[in-house]
């Protein structure tokens, strides 16, 4: 599986990934999982929302347990953030067809759509979708970088965009959720095990900061006369890391735009976005504010103007406990010598994150041993991903086939 998957969307120049929503590359993945899913004789559909699914059993029958994660990636992402739990979940069927189990509830693989929301700058998309969190209304507004809107992608990829919004149907089929993910940290690398179990996932969003200025001659304007948004924007990127740094928290600015973007002009406008994680909503609060009043005093200095605006935000997730002591009691069944699975919080965002205000879900990870994330460094060991699918298939077992 790997080998087929591997050349979908990446870019020989960086050696990372560009799976962009409703793009050539997407396309491609799609095919791939609905190849793979009937390989294995799966029924394949795609919801009104775009996420695809592969069952075993009877769809409509309610309570089915559900695994599976996303194929799209952030630009130059790694290999293994979402496919990774793709490819387990197809695997970890193929494991549980060989222990010849039996399922007494049906058993679904999933591939949700425009989870890195790389191309229309919100995560999650198809499962906010799926869930109500994001209303059709809302989606359709959605733009990315060239001014194609959403639908139009959608349309443009041979998707129906008609349909589009909550499935309450849908979710009322699953009894639970269970998503396999490398880990994004190295907190697994440090204790030396293999695999751990989510605990929550911290509250984070995504904010504008739009510094508006004067475009003027870079040769010709005197320092005093300028207006110049570069400054204030580069004083609040140096802000966000103190703030972080004083919260215990997570802050950058990733991505930006500058207008009219030439090497000899003051821009007349710089366009920041920053991503702020926290372990509490407290904390992230104060990590945002302390933030966003650096870069309003910054901007003042400079007779700049600052308008910022809360693109996305997710509050904490803690994931339900009677699934998570459930599985932690599957993975003590399954121990010949009685370790216990390690329970550790993330940072980063994900579809059983959305989910969970639904539907029990649940997240197992994967050991990176260098803990890079969204890069092509992005790393895992063949045994420790075998490790994997050996844990989800244990988990899926106990919950689909006892």
């Amino acid at each position: 599986m790997w080998t087929s998957l591997r050349p979908i969307g990446r870019s020989d120049a960086s050696g990372g990934y560009r799976r962009y929503a409703w793009t050539g590359a997407d396309a491609d993945c799609r095919l791939w999982f609905r190849m793979q899913a009937e390989a294995r004789r799966l029924d394949v559909e795609t919801d009104r929302n775009g996420n695809q699914w592969a069952w075993l059993g009877d769809p409509t029958a309610g309570d089915a347990v559900v695994t599976g994660s996303h194929l799209d990636s952030v630009p130059d992402g790694g290999a293994f953030d979402g496919p990774l739990g793709v490819v387990s979940a197809f695997a970890a069927l193929d494991e549980l067809r060989a222990r010849r189990v039996s399922f007494r509830r049906p058993l679904a693989i999933v591939n949700f759509g425009d989870e890195e929301g790389a191309r229309f700058g919100l995560a999650c998309v198809g499962s906010r979708l799926t869930s109500g969190q994001l209303t059709r209304e809302k989606a359709f507004e959605l733009r990315d970088a060239d001014g194609i809107s959403l639908p139009q992608a959608m349309e443009a990829a041979g998707f129906d965009p008609a349909g589009i919004g909550p499935d309450p149907e849908r979710l009322a089929r699953i009894g639970a959720f269970v998503e396999l993910h490398v880990e994004q940290g190295r907190a697994l690398d440090l204790s030396g095990d293999p695999v751990g179990i989510a605990s929550a996932i911290w509250p984070h969003g995504r904010w504008r900061y739009d510094f508006h200025g004067e475009a003027n001659h870079a040769g010709t304007t005197r320092l005093v006369d300028r207006h110049d948004p570069m400054l204030p924007y580069a004083e609040t990127v140096l802000a966000a890391r103190k703030q972080a740094e004083l919260a215990g928290a997570v802050a950058t600015f990733g991505k930006i735009a500058v207008e009219p973007n030439g090497v000899n002009a003051i821009p007349s406008l710089v366009r920041g976005w920053l991503d702020a994680r926290a372990a509490d909503q407290e904390s992230l609060d104060a990590v945002v504010a302390g933030i966003e009043t650096a870069a309003r005093d910054h901007a003042a200095r400079q007779g700049v103007d600052l308008a910022v605006v809360r693109e996305s935000f997710t509050p904490i997730v803690e994931f339900g406990h009677a699934l998570r002591d459930e599985i932690g009691r599957i993975f003590g069944e399954a121990s010949a010598d009685g370790v216990k699975v390690p329970v550790l919080g993330t940072g980063a965002g994900h579809d059983a994150g959305i989910l969970s205000a639904s539907i029990p879900t649940a997240m197992l990870f994967v050991r990176n041993p260098t803990g890079v994330s969204h890069s092509p460094a992005e790393s895992a060991a063949e045994d420790d991903c075998l490790a994997g699918v050996r844990a989800l298939a244990d988990v899926l077992e106990g919950l689909a086939c006892r």
